[in-house]
């Protein structure tokens, strides 16, 4: 018999749009959650006009909003907030996206919902969060990453002085779905020994300072920022650094450790002058890059096999999804069904005895769950 979910029996009323909430709500519904995606009559969450499509609606809505389901809802109609006040009172979370006081102002805010549910836990999300001078400011992942610092650590250009653009929404994913989905559980656990509501209020801007750890130290220690591509893990060592090879690819080098770094350097041949701490750092990146420029990335991937040096081949998409490695952890062995074929669920950070990750299941269409509900609340 299978053991139950964690979140089994927990519900969650859905108000988010695009991305922080609903990977938020993807990992809350993973982890057993009735997740009601509440979306407006006319064209639903904005993530489903998206190309690329897949069907009817964008493939990454598919695949952020497996194994929900769809309520659509004018949230401005009387009706609709009357039906919603009725189902609040059977939900444990209410998870929301909008700048601070949208919710007041649809009689759906926390005191609002509070007064038909005195055990609720309602998680806002938004870039600065619920109060401060910026917390109505207009802004996404790149605007928080700037605000904070972060994207003043790592350049480009010659002189590395240029803010590099990340490859990644740091902000929307790991400073708002990510502590979101923690704060839950633990607004949850506490309800347990309270039994009272919760008001949770995730800043993604200033939840991004946790990954400066290192640079707020070196700040109260040196008495000064860091800046540009002058620290160990931004660009100024040659011990963490990306080398481009003969053929066009790129080698990963991170051998920080002294034991790893003695090993690089004899098998990189590096001259002896240049080993040591104390040589100039640039005049060693860029000796270090000469030599990596000298060979192919074959070459020095099978220079490198086996041995403990940190270093490896910065890989392709498409190659990091087909690695070895991967495919026998089957982290891409699960799907959701777009009604005419499978696309790859997304992997999460969830524990796979903790969540059902490995079924396929289906996204909501628009509205898909409307007559349930009403049904529902019928009977």
């Amino acid at each position: 018999m299978n053991k139950p979910l964690p979140l089994q029996g927990i519900k969650v009323l859905d108000f988010s749009t695009l991305l922080p909430g609903p990977v938020c709500s993807l990992m809350l519904a993973e982890s057993g959650a009735e997740v009601i995606k509440v979306e407006r009559p006319n064209g639903g969450d904005e993530m489903r006009s998206y190309d690329p499509k897949s069907s009817e609606d964008s493939g990454n809505f598919v695949v952020l909003n497996r194994g929900k389901k769809s309520l659509s809802l004018d949230l401005k109609d009387s009706t609709s907030l009357d039906f919603l006040y009725e189902l609040v009172k059977s939900c444990d979370v209410v998870l929301e996206q909008f700048r601070p006081g949208v919710m007041d102002r649809l009689k759906l805010g926390f005191q609002d919902l509070k007064k038909f549910n005195p055990r609720l836990i309602y998680c806002s999300i938004t870039g600065y969060g619920q109060f401060g001078p910026l917390s109505k400011v207009a802004a996404h992942d790149l605007n928080y990453l700037a605000q904070s610092g972060l994207l003043s650590l790592v350049g480009t250009g010659p002189e590395k002085d240029t803010p590099s653009l990340p490859p990644a929404l740091i902000a929307d994913i790991a400073g708002g779905a990510y502590p979101a989905f923690m704060n839950i559980l633990l607004a949850l656990r506490q309800r347990d020994l309270t039994n009272e509501a919760c008001h949770i209020d995730v800043a993604m801007s200033e939840n991004l300072f946790t990954f400066m750890y290192w640079g707020i130290t070196n700040r109260d220690l040196l008495g000064k920022s860091p800046s540009y591509s002058d620290d160990l893990v931004t660009g100024g060592s040659p011990r963490y650094q990306i080398y481009p090879t003969k053929d066009g690819r790129f080698i990963a080098a991170a051998p920080i450790e002294e034991k790893f770094w003695n090993l690089f350097c004899e098998l990189i041949n590096l001259p002896t002058n240049l080993r040591d701490v104390g040589a100039p750092q640039n005049e060693v990146i860029e000796t270090i890059s000469a030599i990596f420029k000298s060979q192919t990335s074959e070459y020095w991937t099978s220079i490198f096999d086996g041995k403990d040096v940190c270093c490896n081949l910065v890989l392709n998409l498409d190659e990091a999804m087909t690695d070895q490695h991967f495919i026998e952890r089957k982290i891409f062995n699960s799907f959701v069904s777009d009604g005419d074929r499978l696309l790859t669920a997304l992997p999460l950070p969830l524990s796979k005895d903790l969540s059902d990750t490995n079924s396929n299941k289906p996204y909501p269409k628009l509205g898909n769950n409307n007559s349930e509900f009403i049904n529902r609340k019928a009977s």
